[in-house]
């Protein structure tokens, strides 16, 4: 054994020695060598240190620079390179060339946390960011989702105030669930997104054991200009795997960074994850045959059947952490020909937010980073701004022109869409609060219905304004009056008060 060992250490050195007998010189930023990377230059043995050295400045510059402001949400990220494969020909619904059949396209997948830092443990209570960058033959497509099929709000002009519930109270610098619940008891629309989160699929014990959801309606256009609504759906072929409230603490005592190396040890090993995409489909005539609003991104579209289209399949680590993961700028608004957005309010509020969030964080040109760039050529009028490496040539940086051959097609134009009515700044008509809450809730098992009461409770129990307790318990019991029941029994709370409450809420 002690033999091995040593030859084992010998056959190491001679590598080492080998690899330092052909290293590449050590440089600045600008390609010079570096002659001393230890020692500053100084004025004399015991004098101050000078202005001129600039490989120290440089160092110095660099190292003070080296961190982009941190996400606001999805701050810890992990990230991994792979492929999809289209199996389906969907020519019939949409003329975006990455649903053409036997079609293989470069995908990056960021799985994240939402709420919390950068450093926060992996296991806390949580949605997980889905999202992924096609490098499509048309441009990058970017479908931005999370493992949970819809969302707590509706209008995006609530969303910075959702965010700032959840995040640490300004003064304490505290999360804090009376802050939360504040929110959600004036929010009835988040009951279902909820009954999701507090349920054990709002701490999942692998990214690779999830599912993923686009969340929004888009639509599919084809070559005809017809158009579709859909929803797309990541099923995992690793099935589905969440953590109990038990087993929480256990597995971050002993990890707190267990999902990313859960999945990049199966990477290492060669046991690549796999997600079959699959899509339901309505045509825009059938949005109105629901009793719910079907563009609410807070409602699952039931009794609408999924077709499968095609396999992702991850199957790399990046390189670089920071040039990959961190510096990945995923929005919506990222669209090829073929796939719109729809009138989700949500989702357009999204369009705007998302890519205006990566022009601050990353920078002006963050698209031009290799992680972000289309696998295309681009060819715009945009110039100029931090990190631009266009690599432009010419004199002609606007449109239209008579001296420059670049041509706008016609065929790429967005479809139509017939208005009525005025104006307006209204919520939607059909909202239907609690009703898939209750289906949610009755669809689990008794030991995830235990165990989402269990997690209710303990965050609810915290909160200090006994109204807003009184009517997110009237929710609950709107929703399935077993399920509210449960929850008041175990904050101790009124159920007959719970119930009057409930009784007098619309559906």
């Amino acid at each position: 054994m002690f033999k091995t060992k040593k030859i084992t250490a010998l056959v190491c050195l001679a590598f080492l020695s080998a690899s330092a007998a052909h290293a590449a010189d050590l440089t600045r930023d600008n390609g010079a060598p570096v002659g001393d990377n230890q020692n500053s230059q100084t004025a004399g043995p015991g004098g101050p240190v000078l202005l001129q050295d600039s490989n120290l400045i440089e160092k110095l510059q660099r190292f003070d620079r080296e961190r982009i402001p941190e996400r606001v949400v999805h701050a810890r990220g992990t990230g991994a390179f792979g492929n999809f494969v289209e199996e389906a020909d969907l020519s019939d619904l949409t003329r975006a060339n990455v649903f053409e059949a036997g079609k293989t396209t470069p995908v990056f997948v960021r799985f994240s946390t939402v709420i919390n830092s950068g450093g926060s443990p992996e296991e806390a209570r949580d949605p997980r960011g889905f999202s992924v960058k096609f490098y499509t033959e048309q441009g990058n497509w970017d479908l931005v989702g999370n493992n949970m099929p819809i969302f707590f709000i509706r209008d995006a002009i609530k969303f910075p105030d959702f965010v700032h519930s959840l995040k640490p109270d300004p003064v304490t610098n505290l999360q804090d669930p009376n802050r939360m619940f504040d929110f959600f008891s004036h929010s009835p629309e988040s009951t279902a997104m909820l009954t999701w989160l507090y349920s054990n699929r709002g701490t999942p014990a692998s990214y690779r054991k999830m599912d993923g959801f686009g969340v929004h309606a888009f639509k599919l256009v084809n070559a005809k200009g017809e158009i579709h609504y859909v929803k797309f759906h990541w099923v995992s072929r690793q099935g589905i795997e969440n953590l109990t409230p038990a087993q929480i603490p256990v597995v971050q005592g002993k990890d707190f960074n267990n999902l990313t190396r859960d999945l990049y040890g199966a990477l290492a090993k060669g046991d690549d994850p796999k997600w079959d995409l699959m899509i339901q489909v309505l045509k825009p005539a059938q949005l109105a045959d629901f009793p719910y609003d079907a563009l609410d991104d807070t409602k699952e579209w039931k009794g609408v059947p999924e077709r499968k289209v095609g396999t992702m399949t991850l199957t790399k680590v990046p390189a670089n952490f920071f040039e990959s993961t961190e510096e990945s700028a995923f929005a919506p608004s990222r669209m090829v020909p073929g796939i719109e957005p729809s009138e989700d309010r949500m989702l357009q509020g999204r369009l705007f937010s998302y890519a205006d969030t990566q022009i601050y964080r990353v920078g002006t040109n963050y698209m031009q980073l290799p992680i972000n760039r289309p696998r295309v050529p681009v060819t715009n009028n945009h110039q100029a701004g931090e990190l631009a490496d266009s690599k432009k040539e010419g004199s002609i940086n606007y449109d239209p022109t008579g001296l420059q051959d670049l041509k706008q097609n016609p065929e790429y134009r967005m479809t139509q869409l017939p208005l009525t009515g005025t104006t307006q700044q209204r919520a939607i008509a059909k909202k239907m609060e609690f009703v898939q809450a209750g289906e949610r809730y009755r669809s689990l098992s008794a030991s995830d219905k235990h165990d989402l009461v269990a997690n209710l409770v303990t965050d609810m129990s915290q909160i200090t304004n006994e109204e807003n307790e009184y009517t997110e318990l009237s929710y609950f019991y709107k929703a399935d009056p077993e399920f509210g029941t449960r929850v008041a029994k175990g904050l101790k709370a009124d159920v007959s008060r719970v119930q009057a409450m409930a009784a007098k809420l619309e559906g």
